[in-house]
């Protein structure tokens, strides 16, 4: 894993040379268990671990020995390319540690402590400045505010040595030295406070993720291990080396070794890099959506319209974007953002939910598969935490987030975030992300990714407007025009997130997928109440195997009762089914003592004064039965 190229340090190395003549001790924190860049021999860069790039560069700064220590292994000594093992070991020996076969020097705390008391202090016989890098530090300490007396010996050592260490001149022409200590450790608070804050003998160095450049150094040095990388054109590698940069946004360069490694090991060709990212990101070998039954799509129409009733422009904006989705056509390069989102807004119901689950079925072939959030449950400012999970240190942050974990379990999946309003702000601005880089980091820190997802938000906004003194008014009625209802929900959605919710970067997001549901209009409704009738029938003559008809009376009456107020929509014809022939049904059935095989001819039905429906049943057996 390495290459010929123009070699340019990192921010943090740089950094830490500049001052390795002005501080004796330093800190190093943030990206340290991720490879580095260091030109391991002239002209040659090689991505290595934090402790081997540190080598080099000490080496090349003039250092004459580099010790590494970590609380496992105890002190080693660590080699420049070239350099001999033995000049390592007699060192260790000088500093009166005991050297085993393998080169180590196994040592505790109070040995540590010893042995960085006669570097530090100068007094190690030496024939040139010595450095020693305590790696995994952070583990040193069980609590920083709770320390044993051996490990407040040890940082009180090295908090006295950082004052007393003095430079001296080594070299032709001589240059200051100091015999250097550097602490890595996960984040600079893993040390007591009173060693590292406020102590002009210390420099922190913080190391942070690699950047576009860094990123694609190494994937220069790495596409040509891929297949058709040798035959493949300058044109073809710079596409591959920018689709591997620009999907690789926040990983690290561990991560982009990773991710060719499982391209070679799957057999990826230079052309699919971006479905290696995809694969390593997200854990699926098979991009699910390129697998979907696209004549089932094609006639998606017809499937969804069979249960959102009156909605067609909605059900044709969504399918398009489900195409858009299967096809890949407008995804962004970077592939991060999800497959698609929509934002269903409308009275209540018209259908908004029962499109995301019925858009699920059609996906899946399960309306169950999809990802549910009502968050009216997340009212409240903390209640993110139930979606991302708890910050360390705060009950239940070893569970986890509901969202966070559900998606990483099924990242292809549907995500339906039901009556969206209802949530805190603070619960939007998580969105922010997951729309944007389609990438949503939990409480425990890990990065979950939604770029196989599709989220919809479902929402009552725009029905209702707030007027000047506080009132809520209907902004829309079922009296308006859809193209009125359409233009009036848009505008109050768009007045909600700029003026009342401060963020309109969240529905800018969401672009112009936005799509508004008309009322449930008089033949709509109709075609609702039929369905509704009809399955309820079925369902009494399968699981009851009693057969129910309703005569046309009947059916006008019910018709009267459960359309006369459709303000309320589909849910309000079903109360009033439930109502007017649910309730009554259920007790004439319970009443008649009917058995499999009856059959109930529904004559009339009528509610009384006190909204008590009774109907007007005639029984009778099937074939040789009787009747009643």
């Amino acid at each position: 894993m390495s290459a010929s190229t123009t070699y340019e340090a990192p921010r943090w190395l740089r950094d830490l040379i500049r001052f390795l003549p002005l501080k004796p001790q330093f800190v190093l924190s943030g990206n340290v268990r991720d490879l580095q860049l260091a030109e391991v021999a002239p002209g040659t860069v090689a991505a290595v671990p934090l402790s081997s790039a540190l080598t080099t560069a000490l080496g090349a700064a003039g250092y004459a020995s580099v010790i590494g220590y970590d609380p496992v292994t105890g002190f080693r000594p660590l080699q420049r390319p070239g350099e001999s093992p033995s000049s390592g070991a007699a060192l260790l020996t000088h500093l009166g540690l005991t050297v085993g076969s393998d080169g180590a020097a196994p040592a505790g705390p109070d040995l540590f402590s010893d042995v960085l008391g006669r570097v530090a202090g100068g007094t190690a016989a030496v024939d040139g400045p010595v450095a020693v890098i305590a790696d995994f530090a952070s583990r040193l300490v069980v609590r920083t505010d709770a320390l044993s007396n051996a490990e407040h010996q040890m940082f009180t050592r090295a908090l006295v040595l950082s004052h007393q260490a003095r430079a001296r001149p080594c070299g032709t022409p001589p240059r200051p030295f100091f015999n250097t200590v550097i602490w890595v450790v996960d984040k600079e608070g893993d040390l007591p406070d009173w060693l590292v804050v406020d102590n002009p003998r210390i420099r922190h160095v913080p190391v942070a993720k690699p950047d576009q450049h860094f990123r694609r150094q190494l994937a220069s040095m790495l596409l040509p291990g891929l297949e058709g990388a040798r035959a493949a054109g300058p044109a073809e590698i710079d596409a591959a080396m920018d689709a591997l940069v620009e999907q690789t946004e926040g990983l690290l360069l561990v991560d982009l070794s990773a991710i060719i490694q499982l391209g070679r090991s799957e057999g990826l060709s230079l052309q699919r890099v971006g479905d290696a990212v995809r694969r390593y990101k997200v854990g699926v070998t098979e991009d699910p959506w390129a697998r979907i039954d696209r004549d089932k799509v094609r006639h998606g129409a017809d499937f969804i319209r069979a249960r959102v009733k009156g909605q067609d422009h909605a059900v044709t904006h969504v399918l398009d974007i489900v195409k858009r989705a299967v096809t890949g056509v407008g995804a962004p390069r970077r592939g991060s953002r999800p497959r698609g989102v929509a934002f269903l807004a409308g009275p209540t119901g018209v259908g908004k939910t029962e499109l995301a689950k019925t858009l699920t079925g059609l996906l899946f072939g399960d309306d169950t598969a999809y990802v549910r959030f009502d968050m009216s449950e997340f009212s409240a400012e903390h209640s993110d935490q139930r979606l991302i999970g708890a910050p360390p240190g705060y009950i239940g942050y070893d569970v986890g987030g509901e969202l966070t974990n559900a998606v990483r379990e099924k990242p292809f999946c549907v995500v339906l975030f039901d009556e969206i309003e209802k949530a805190h702000p603070r619960i939007l601005d998580k969105f922010l992300q997951v729309l944007d880089d389609g990438v949503l980091t939990s409480g425990r820190g890990d990065r979950v990714y939604f770029s196989e997802a599709f989220i919809v938000f479902t929402s009552n906004l725009g029905i209702y407007r707030l007027e000047a003194d506080g009132t809520r008014v209907a902004n829309v009625t079922p009296d308006d025009a859809f193209e009125v209802v359409q233009t009036k929900v848009r505008a109050e959605i768009e007045r909600h997130f700029k003026t009342a919710l401060n963020r309109p970067e969240l529905l800018n997001r969401i672009g112009d997928n936005v799509l508004v549901f008309d009322f449930v209009r008089a033949e709509v409704g109709a075609q609702i109440l039929a369905g509704m009738v009809n399955g309820i029938l079925q369902d009494v003559e399968a699981t009851q195997h009693i057969e129910v008809i309703l005569s046309d009376t009947a059916q006008e009456r019910l018709s009267e009762l459960a359309l006369a107020d459709l303000s309320n929509g589909g849910r309000g014809i079903r109360n009033k089914v439930e109502t007017h022939l649910v309730n009554p049904l259920a007790r004439a059935l319970f009443d008649a003592d009917a058995r499999p095989g009856d059959r109930l001819i529904v004559a009339a039905l009528e509610p009384d004064t006190a909204g008590v429906t009774t109907l007007d049943v005639s029984r009778s057996r099937g074939a040789g039965g009787f009747a009643a």
